[in-house]
């Protein structure tokens, strides 16, 4: 195995632990309309993922930082290709960290609401992106003999690329429905227990149709494995869920996102961003890849500091793993 290889997969694992931490952080956001049914209880949903949601968008960062680095030419063609969607997404994730900020610097309800509002919708539209984001990249866009996208946005907008987002949306927010089940104490932990059933219900429909398309379209043996093992996990996770054992659902939730996403990137390799023009045009690991000394480099920059990070972010959950209900919030708010 040559190195541009061993960071294809250390890209895939940094792509499965953002999707993983912040896919539940969309579903919360999500359930802030969805569950919650006043301004205390969209509190309580706030403050589950409060001390962690930036943390858990470093995955973001150093996955795009290591696609830069290790993939230039895969990071050129997808950031200019898909330049609106991943400009919105950015501009998503901006606004909603402003949002979880500023929502409480102010008493009054509208000055709330409106916060209240855009972590809903910042929540939303990324949850919905990423997944047309990967479906288009798994699938294939237009692609020329110099690297180049030569697609329109529409071309992005196909049933494909639909699903895909659907499907994100919907896992995303089953996720996070499963979490705020585990992290949270009186009527809203049994209500989301009854809201990740039936999301968990639609996931599994939506999921199914969407991997087995992958699978028919670009699959392999190793992408069928993670197709069974996310399927096997999800309804799983039903079946813990309705046994209300919170812990074993949340986590059969996780390996159903690590399974899914793994699928995409077992099926998607050697390449990196097929190309629908041509097969000899696609971007692969090799011809899109750095230097053997860049990679050489990093792969030491990253055995030393991925520990850490790991080791932090675990302190951080380890800490703030209590649960937390209406009970908690002070009644100024």
């Amino acid at each position: 195995m040559q190195l541009h290889d061993v960071w294809f997969i250390l890209i895939a694992v940094l792509w499965i632990g953002y999707f993983f931490l912040e896919g539940f952080d969309f579903g919360i956001g999500v359930l802030t309309r969805l569950l919650a049914r006043n301004t205390a209880e969209r509190r309580v949903l706030i403050n589950t993922i409060g001390p962690v949601w930036d943390g858990n968008e470093v995955w973001l960062l150093t996955a795009g930082g290591a696609t830069f680095a290790a993939f230039p030419d895969w990071y050129a063609t997808l950031f200019s290709g898909f330049y609106i969607p991943l400009l919105l997404i950015l501009v998503c994730l901006i606004i909603r960290g402003v949002a979880f900020e500023y929502r409480a610097k102010r008493p009054e309800e509208r000055w709330q609401r409106n916060w209240e509002q855009a972590i809903f919708w910042t929540s939303l539209v990324p949850a919905f992106l990423w997944g047309v984001a990967f479906a288009n990249i798994v699938h294939g866009v237009d692609i020329d003999e110099r690297k180049n996208y030569v697609g329109t946005l529409w071309d992005l907008l196909n049933p494909y690329a639909i699903l895909g987002g659907l499907v994100t949306l919907t896992l995303f927010t089953f996720h996070g429905a499963l979490f705020a089940a585990l992290k949270t104490d009186g009527d809203i932990r049994t209500r989301a227990r009854s809201t990740a059933l039936q999301l968990g219900l639609l996931t599994a429909v939506l999921a199914l149709v969407f991997l087995v398309w992958t699978q028919s379209d670009s699959g392999n043996t190793w992408s069928l494995v993670a197709l069974v093992i996310a399927v096997a996990a999800l309804l799983g996770s039903l079946a813990a869920n309705q046994s209300a054992r919170e812990g074993w659902a949340f986590i059969l939730s996780g390996i159903t996102v690590t399974a899914a996403v793994a699928m995409l990137f077992l099926a998607l390799f050697p390449d990196v961003m097929p190309s629908t023009l041509n097969p000899e045009w696609s971007l692969t690991v090799s011809n899109a890849a750095s230097s053997a000394y860049t990679l050489k480099l990093m792969t030491i920059v990253a055995a030393i500091f991925t520990p850490l990070v790991l080791l932090y972010q675990s302190w951080t959950y380890w800490v703030f793993r209590k649960r937390i209900g209406t009970q908690h919030i002070p009644a100024a708010h």
